[in-house]
């Protein structure tokens, strides 16, 4: 599995990475990125599932299988 961020519809909420601090941090400006190239170790994917899950905008992909 990969994650990703869609940087235009990210708000800065930051549950992405109050959720998975091991997959997302925040940038200069508060919004949401992906830590390294997006990979998730599989003890990670409910985490990465639990933020996009809880992302507002929707802003966080998973892409399965990645």
């Amino acid at each position: 599995m990969k994650v990703q961020i869609d940087a235009g519809r990210c708000q800065g909420h930051g549950r992405c990475y109050d959720l998975a601090p091991g997959l997302f941090g925040d940038d200069d400006e508060g919004f949401g990125k992906v830590l390294g190239d997006g990979a998730v170790p599989p003890e990670e994917e409910q985490e990465a599932r639990r933020a996009a899950a809880n992302c507002p905008e929707r802003a966080i992909r998973l892409a399965e299988g990645a």
